[in-house]
């Protein structure tokens, strides 16, 4: 089976990273997997240290088929890192699996990140596949252990060159779009949270290369495929975290403890009521109040 090319993007978290990475190596395809690694330049004289720390870590890394460290001269946040470095990998690939240093995996990650991007590359619906699921529940009727949502995530995802190079990153159209009161709804039908996203991102007061993809995928009616149980597990909600912080309890997933190599993939592609409906009500605005309640709990316990 043909295996994509693995994009690693980390700032200066070492210990996260260095989990990320063994998590990794344990994977059936690590060993004639291309790792490309992208490590973030420091934002300023505080984080030299952390950085150079990082970068000599991975210079020590094995186990894989290659390893290609990339090392930004200054810092480009993740939005710019992400943006750049699969952009660049897609020159020459036509597929890629990404993760960011604070993603443990399974040790099936791969073989499931791999034998989806070849099962649906020629099913353009496919927009991406995500490594990670919200525990959503399961339905008794419906027999696979994957599912379709009209939203991506992005801790662990993969996709393929053909769906990148289309994204407009500039979102030329937001200003028709914000005017319409129906595309707006339709937007938030992948849940509550996007259009505050991707207002604060037009407005310059949020970096996030994720809520543009999401609204790509949302104006082509793109769909992404998840497994039932989580093949990911972000360990990234601490203090040092630059995206990812607070509670993470609405965030904790299944995790896939059996491992199996077999997947079943349906050969239709198309959302399933059940799953669509779990999904918004995790994703809905009485979960996000739940969430921000637990962590305002969580600061003050972790300031008595």
């Amino acid at each position: 089976m043909e295996t994509a090319p693995i994009l690693i993007f980390t700032y200066k978290r070492l210990e996260p990273l260095k989990l990320t990475i063994a998590a990794l190596q344990k994977n059936a395809q690590s060993a004639q997997s291309d790792v490309y690694i992208f490590s973030d330049g420091p934002k300023g004289e505080k984080d030299v240290e952390q950085v150079d720390k990082v970068r000599a870590y991975i210079k020590t890394i094995g186990d894989f088929g290659s390893l290609t460290i990339k090392e930004a001269e200054k810092n480009k946040g993740l939005a710019n890192s992400i943006i750049d470095g699969v952009t660049e990998i897609l020159t020459f690939s036509d597929r890629v699996i990404v993760l960011e240093d604070d993603l443990l995996t399974t040790s099936n990650f791969l073989s499931f990140m791999n034998a989806a991007l070849t099962k649906y590359e020629d099913s353009p619906t496919v927009f991406s596949i995500s490594g990670y699921s919200l525990d959503l529940g399961t339905d008794e009727s419906h027999d696979s252990e994957v599912y379709f949502l009209n939203r991506g995530w992005s801790w662990g995802w993969a996709t393929w060159k053909d769906r990148w190079s289309q994204v407009d990153w500039q979102v030329k159209d937001y200003e028709s779009f914000k005017r319409d009161k129906q595309k707006r709804k339709d937007f938030a039908k992948g849940g509550s949270d996007l259009n505050k996203m991707l207002r604060e991102q037009m407005e310059k007061s949020l970096d996030s290369w994720a809520i543009r993809w999401f609204y790509h995928q949302y104006k082509i009616k793109g769909l992404t495929l998840y497994p039932l149980k989580s093949k990911v597990y972000n360990n990234g909600f601490d203090n040092l975290a630059t995206h990812t912080n607070g509670s993470d309890k609405r965030y904790r997933p299944v995790l896939d403890t059996v491992e199996s190599f077999d997947f079943n993939f349906p050969y239709m592609v198309s959302t399933q009521p059940y799953y669509s409906k779990k999904f918004l009500i995790k994703l809905g605005i009485k979960a996000r109040a739940i969430s921000k309640i637990q962590t305002i709990f969580l600061m003050i316990k972790k300031l008595v």
